[in-house]
């Protein structure tokens, strides 16, 4: 299934980000089982975390020193909110 594209993404706290979609929908996603390993341990800085940006078109999200998440996994291991 195709997910919908990203038009906000926004850093919470405990490694938790707030996604909306295209089509209305508010999620959030946990990243913090995707700390462990050495190439993503740097997301557990605060600051580092905050500095997630969409990429362009809401195709998917990045941090600047190129961690990502797959944009299916962004939406089908996120939960809904209210």
């Amino acid at each position: 299934m195709l997910q919908p594209r990203l038009v906000l993404v926004e850093p919470l706290d405990n490694c938790r980000l707030f996604l909306e979609y295209e089509t209305g929908e508010k999620r959030e996603f946990d990243v913090s089982p995707y700390t462990s390993g050495p190439w993503y341990e740097e997301l557990l800085n605060p600051s580092y975390f905050r500095a997630v940006r969409m990429l362009e078109g809401g195709t998917g999200i990045e941090w600047p020193h190129g961690q990502d998440v797959a944009p299916h996994e962004l939406y089908e291991l996120s939960v809904p909110v209210a």
